[in-house]
């Protein structure tokens, strides 16, 4: 979908989030095919990443950080017949509830001390098949979030606020 003109009615209904949503889980893909590291808090350092991360230190790569909504969790284990989805399996590094992630397209966004920018979907890949079992990659399909990356460092906590800026 184009981006509305900013005279457009359309273009100031976008700018409305009824609540910021916090933070509720954050993970580390610590190395490729590993569990995930789950903590309560990682660094986002500027272009590259959150530290630990094994896709930290790739500052053309708009996949810096990814996120996914707590309520997306829930949704797919749906799908699966299993109830909600322990966020490990989906490999994102963020878990985010109270505000939808696909609204934040073309913004900048706060968590905690870090500013993000939105860069795109983040689509499932074939580990979804593996990780969630038969029928996972297509119950990850427009349920998988989105992918930033960091326009300013800082420290992301577990309780963080997400806030347009």
């Amino acid at each position: 979908m184009a981006i509305p003109s900013k005279d457009s009615p359309m273009y100031e209904l976008m700018q409305h989030y009824a609540q910021p949503g916090s933070v509720v889980w954050i993970g580390l893909r610590t190395a490729s095919r590993q569990p995930m590291k789950e903590v309560e808090e990682a660094y986002a350092h500027l272009g590259t990443g959150l530290e630990g991360d094994r896709y930290k230190g790739k500052p053309e790569s708009k996949r810096q950080i990814t996120l996914i909504q707590a309520e997306h969790l829930a949704a797919v284990g749906s799908y699966l017949g299993t109830g909600t989805i322990d966020p490990l399996l989906t490999r994102r590094n963020i878990v985010v509830n109270g505000i939808n992630l696909l609204a934040l397209k073309d913004k900048r966004f706060r968590i905690g001390d870090a500013e993000l920018e939105y860069t795109g979907e983040c689509h499932p890949c074939s580990r979804m098949e593996e990780n969630l079992g038969y029928g996972g990659y297509n119950a990850m399909r427009q349920h998988g979030g989105i992918t930033a990356r960091v326009i300013t460092e800082g420290k992301v906590r577990i309780g963080d606020s997400i806030v347009v800026v």
